[in-house]
């Protein structure tokens, strides 16, 4: 029995799904084989994952391939009720809604977990945290899984680290189709989306501070200097200090960057990288918003106990008015700002992340018994057969090699 806020939304949120499979062709072939080989069957499959349209194609991607699917969030702002009602009436289990408490968060998490499934996929590892913990009896009879994002994996080899990881785990975030495309074009996309909706002010002529230069940081500083603005990077990588450099940002440390920024963006996976000292120097009206998967990066209690005053400014944005009058605007409590503010990355960017999900999740039941309890790489075909799956989706060829081409690359004579 699912859990959602309001099922008379389940058909808008049908229509929200239907639209996103028309822009999804590698996802749409994985389905139309799993429909006909059911390599699921008789598998339990439990996805914490944001809650939206794209994720929900996901579900039903695996349940065409027989899996029973149980589904929830992992983040309370990303859910979307209509998209968790549409998912529910579709069959698939679903346990969240937009705006759960902490306490209602892990009993959604706990809900998901307790079919006792198969195969796992987790997004910044809170399911993990729970079968690692007060629940680990529900992974009984778990083979293995796959997780999305890079606190997740971060989370993962810390673990494996201190042979403390349950099972096998496969690092989908750092396949060449997950991280290129979707760190880099989908943050750098649907943050601005998020940020341009909920403001509803100019990007051109702000100073934008980006924090963290990785994929997702690349991606938004790309977009923001598209878009008009000054960008500024901080970094604490002397290799990615260079390049963002040598990519036309100007780097400095964030002491130095507070007292510039108009809007703030952080990109790290990691805390405190906004913290009481560089508020006390940001200008009236700076934004503060977070890219990464945990409200962590800008700290909040900082934040609270510098004003004197919280009050709601705009949907998503909450000011906190300072002894001195200035204000310093929060979007998003500091969560997710392109999922909790916006819609998430573009569907032709999910395409190729979920494509590889789907496969990955594929290859841990069929090898998940004989791999080791440690985080494991995508395989090249995985990827190369999700890259050639997107390119054929969107009518393109490419070359090959000749038989005479292959040998010349492989040898050493002239």
């Amino acid at each position: 029995m699912s859990i959602v806020r309001d099922m008379s939304l389940a058909e808008y949120g049908r229509m929200k799904i239907a639209w996103v499979q028309d822009f999804m062709p590698a996802l749409s072939a994985i389905r139309a084989r799993f429909e006909k080989e059911k390599p699921f069957a008789g598998k339990k499959i439990t996805m914490s994952i944001h809650m939206e349209a794209k994720t929900a194609y996901l579900a039903l991607c695996l349940a065409a391939g027989g899996a029973e699917v149980h589904a929830t969030g992992c983040n309370p702002l990303s859910t979307q009720d209509d998209v968790a009602a549409g998912l529910a009436s579709m069959g698939v289990n679903v346990y969240c809604w937009h705006g759960a408490t902490p306490e209602e968060y892990e009993s959604h998490l706990i809900a998901a977990l307790s079919c006792r499934p198969h195969l796992i996929i987790d997004d910044g590892g809170d399911l993990l945290d729970l079968l690692s913990g007060k629940c680990a009896e529900l992974g009984e009879n778990i083979i293995g899984g796959c997780e999305e994002t890079t606190t997740g994996i971060h989370r993962l080899k810390a673990r494996a680290a201190a042979g403390k990881l349950p099972f096998p785990m496969m690092n989908v975030n750092d396949a060449k189709c997950k991280h290129y495309y979707d760190n880099k074009y989908g943050t750098g996309q649907s943050v601005w989306d998020a940020i341009m909706h909920t403001t509803n002010l100019l990007v051109a002529g702000k100073t934008v501070v980006v924090a963290g230069y990785g994929y997702c940081g690349r991606g938004v500083a790309m977009r923001a200097k598209g878009m008009g603005a000054n960008v500024i990077v901080t970094e604490i990588d002397p290799i990615k200090a260079l390049e963002a450099t040598m990519d036309g940002c100007r780097v400095m440390p964030m002491d130095d960057a507070a007292s510039e920024g108009d809007i703030f963006v952080t990109t790290t996976g990691c805390k405190d990288v906004i913290v009481r000292r560089h508020m006390e120097k940001m200008k009236d009206n700076a934004f503060l918003s977070n890219a990464g998967h945990f409200n962590v990066e800008v700290n909040g209690d900082d934040l609270a106990a510098l004003a004197v005053r919280v009050y709601p400014r705009r949907n998503e944005i909450m000011g906190y008015e300072l002894a001195d009058g200035r204000t310093l605007n929060l979007l998003a409590e500091g969560r997710l700002v392109n999922l909790a503010s916006g819609n998430g990355h573009p569907a032709e960017i999910m395409d190729t992340s979920f494509a590889i999900q789907s496969l990955s999740l594929e290859y841990m039941l069929h090898n998940g018994v004989n791999l080791e309890k440690n985080v494991h790489e995508v395989p090249k075909a995985i990827d190369d057969a999700v890259s050639l799956l997107k390119l054929e989706g969107n009518g393109l060829k490419i070359d090959t090699l000749t038989p005479e081409q292959e040998a010349y690359m492989s040898g050493w004579e002239v």
